[in-house]
């Protein structure tokens, strides 16, 4: 009888330490709308029509790295939902777009939407709602506020740091170089002139000779190009985008212009760019890199290559190889994956924020050598590193150190 009780004592102890146990674990787990036990909903909006359309292989980059981490079982047992949707690469479709993901499909958050107008037309709304605009596809300087706009984060270097970098440079090599700008009329244009003339300081007002600005909705710039010729500049400052950028190589080429051309790294993509514009008429462009050039010999059998290889022959066999923007869609993927990974059990919206403000000194598949992650709660800038490159023959050829060329918001 003694030993009966015993029995039943045992199993009322055990049934309550497991009933308290489940109750902590189930305590444990955090959600807010978008993530369940077996889901976790991310929006994107891309430009997979429109003036940009060349970067929506970073969209379907993305949909094919969150294919790969479902078949290998998810994020601690949770599958990624990517709903991602196409804007156009105009303002009003964004809104129209990130209103239907944050109200509608009710994802967790939006992560990685492309382009500096279209972010810049949700950024309030998405703090108003108090969802994560996380790791934006966009160089904006003002991504970095995490005092006014806590819910937003940018991922890639800013602007300014990376015009500060050629500032640099030129006063460096060129200090008496004449200076044409050509950029886009809009938020994004306006940081890499800004980070321009602050680089070069008291010389910018003397040093730049001409500037045009062009919209996106302009067929061509060739007209820009004429002009900026005319102003006798030796050196050309390019911000724009992956269409107009192969404008401009292929008309300063026809017109027998030999400026020191410096493109911006969005646009220095050798299937977006390069190749349409022509090989040859890109000799000498110099640019600026973070994540590895896939066309690079020197990568060509390092650990980094073969395993972003072995991921698109199997989710994304149709890539573009020649284009860096696919590379740069398989890092910037794996960042929210490690992100994700930190969070465990706890998938509230404020918690995405707190662990992507906690990345200390982490690389991701793809990076350049020496170029590293890092956020704090008052750093919402996680790359500020950058390396000079020029291109020769049929590839960039990278130079100098890695820089840091960090500006806050």
């Amino acid at each position: 009888m003694d030993s009966i009780r015993m029995r039943r004592g045992a199993f009322s102890a055990a049934l309550v330490l497991a009933v308290t146990l489940s109750t902590a674990a189930l305590a444990q787990k955090k959600y807010d709308t978008g993530a369940t036990d077996t889901e976790i909903k991310i929006g994107n909006i891309m430009p997979y029509s429109g003036p940009a359309s060349s970067y929506s292989v970073i969209g379907k980059t993305e949909a094919a790295y969150f294919n790969k981490i479902n078949a290998e079982g998810g994020i601690n047992g949770r599958k990624i939902n990517f709903i991602s949707y196409d804007d156009g690469y105009s303002p009003p479709k964004t809104v129209e777009q990130a209103r239907k993901l944050v109200e509608s499909d009710e994802v967790l958050f939006i992560f990685n939407s492309l382009g500096t107008p279209p972010n810049s037309a949700i950024h309030k709304y998405m703090n108003t709602k108090k969802v994560p605009q996380l790791f934006v596809a966009t160089g904006a300087t003002k991504w970095n506020d995490a005092k006014e706009f806590p819910w937003t984060m940018g991922w890639q270097p800013n602007y300014q740091s990376e015009a500060h970098i050629y500032a640099k440079y030129i006063l460096q090599n060129m200090p008496n170089a004449k200076i044409a700008v050509l950029y886009q009329n809009d938020d994004y244009g306006k940081d890499y002139v800004k980070g321009l003339k602050d680089g070069l300081g008291a010389k910018a007002a003397s040093m730049i000779v001409a500037e045009e600005s062009y919209e996106t909705t302009e067929p061509t710039i060739d007209s820009h190009i004429l002009k900026l010729k005319a102003s006798g500049a030796d050196v050309f400052f390019d911000a724009s985008i992956p269409k107009f950028a192969a404008q401009a190589i292929k008309k300063i080429a026809e017109i027998e212009w030999k400026p020191t051309h410096f493109l911006n790294n969005v646009s220095s993509s050798i299937g977006a760019t390069i190749k349409p514009a022509g090989m040859e008429a890109s000799q000498g462009i110099i640019s600026s890199a973070y994540v590895k050039d896939p066309t690079d010999p020197q990568w060509k059998n390092t650990d980094d290559l073969k395993a972003w290889n072995a991921f698109l022959d199997k989710y994304y066999p149709e890539a573009n190889r020649t284009d860096a923007n696919v590379m740069y869609g398989y890092a910037v993927s794996q960042s929210l994956v490690q992100v994700l990974k930190q969070c465990g059990d706890d998938l509230t919206r404020a918690n995405i924020m707190k662990q992507a403000a906690n990345i200390k000194n982490a690389t991701v598949g793809g990076l350049l050598p020496g170029v590293q992650i890092n956020t704090s709660p008052t750093d919402f800038a996680p790359i500020s590193q950058l390396q000079l490159m020029r291109f020769k023959g049929d590839t960039w050829e990278l130079f100098g150190d890695v820089i840091s060329g960090d500006v806050s918001g």
